[in-house]
């Protein structure tokens, strides 16, 4: 039997993006489906657009390991492709004595994982950096910086398609069964007409939507899949000039890094994101929200009561722990896991997704060749 595609890629977010790029300058024929109307509408577009240094996650995880490796392949990337970043860097502030003692757990940790460019601050070389900012000590991370994410992914798209990748807009994907070396899938368009495609190898980058897409390949059991938890991150705005020039940044709390200042490519400051729990999509704001991030924020920027907060967006992360637990790894699954040739699940594809969004495609082609 003939093949239609090498690839298939369900999800055309930032992960099956830059999946879609890796893949055809492979020389590779992919295909990706996704059922919006264009690439980046969930996940990918609804976060704070930083591009991390790879300072918090554990030695050794796919966390670790992908941001520091995925930060300086995308900076490079986008310096190619014309897209714009900054690296103003980052400042973790401590507000107190046994914050600072976080802080050396941090820097640490930074160390073990391959950061070796941060730089202990005083009290008075923060003033210095940041006039407004309060704090008894920081962290200072140089590679940490931001990204037009937009531009970002149309350039990843731009550079796929220009290798021969198709993309299927308004397109979901149905099912999949393999059979004789290939997976017979099933496509449907928005009119909900069924159109069957054949490939070599199928992998799910479906977000939100992996956990639905992977139990529609046959072959895969529920109970071979991770939990699935939403976690809602709320965004508030500042009036006014912006108040910093770096990224600000309080010491982690349990499941976030607290709510932190940033920039976007304007020089326009937001707050957020802080976790919410939900159990189903809603990507409403809700009440209180100015209050409670005033009252977080104050800690480390006394002047925020002078100024004007407004809730501004939200992001919901497809993450696979629950409240009960401050963390948890990517999730690869390829063969080994379980047992079909050929397919890649990806779970948990949350924050630092799109600083590691390219060093996640290498290592999925790496599993794909064997």
């Amino acid at each position: 039997m003939s093949v239609d595609f090498d690839s298939v890629i369900i999800g055309a977010g930032v992960i099956g993006l830059a999946l879609a790029r890796e893949l055809a300058l492979a020389g590779q024929s992919v295909l990706v489906l996704e059922r919006a109307a264009s690439a980046g509408l969930e996940t990918s577009s609804r976060n704070s657009e930083v591009i991390h240094a790879g300072i918090y996650y554990p030695t050794g995880s796919l966390k670790a390991t992908l941001c520091v490796q995925g930060r300086d392949l995308l900076y490079d990337f986008c310096t190619s492709a014309g897209v714009e970043t900054r690296r103003l860097g980052k400042i973790i502030v401590a507000t107190a004595p046994e914050e600072e003692i976080k802080l050396q757990s941090i820097q640490a940790l930074a160390t073990a994982n391959g950061v070796d460019d941060l730089q202990w601050l005083t009290a008075d070389e923060v003033a210095r950096l940041e006039p407004e900012v309060r704090c008894t000590r920081a962290l200072l991370s140089p590679s940490t910086g931001i990204v037009d994410a937009k531009a970002y992914m149309l350039a990843l798209q731009g550079e796929a398609e220009s290798r021969g990748a198709s993309f299927a807009f308004n397109t979901s994907f149905a099912s999949a069964r393999r059979r004789d070396g290939l997976f017979h899938v099933t496509a449907r368009g928005s009119d909900g007409e069924a159109v069957d495609i054949t490939c070599t190898s199928l992998i799910n980058a479906a977000g939100h939507g992996a956990h639905v897409a992977a139990t529609a390949v046959e072959g895969v059991s529920k109970a071979q899949l991770p939990p699935r938890f939403l976690a809602k991150g709320n965004y508030c705005s500042v009036s006014g000039k912006s108040p910093f020039t770096h990224l600000v940044y309080p010491v982690p709390v349990a499941g976030a890094l607290g709510i932190h200042a940033t920039l976007d490519m304007g020089g326009a400051v937001r707050f957020g994101p802080d976790i919410q729990w939900i159990k189903d999509f809603d990507y409403g704001l809700p009440d209180g929200l100015p209050e409670k991030f005033a009252t977080a924020v104050e800690s480390y920027w006394p002047g925020v009561r002078a100024r004007t907060l407004s809730p501004s967006y939200c992001g919901i992360r497809p993450k696979v722990h629950g409240p009960e637990k401050s963390a948890a790894d990517f999730i690869i699954q390829g063969e080994a896991e379980h047992g079909i040739a050929g397919l890649v699940n990806l779970f948990g594809m949350e924050s630092p997704g799109l600083t590691a969004s390219l060093a996640v495609a290498r290592l999925v082609h790496t599993l794909l060749r064997g």
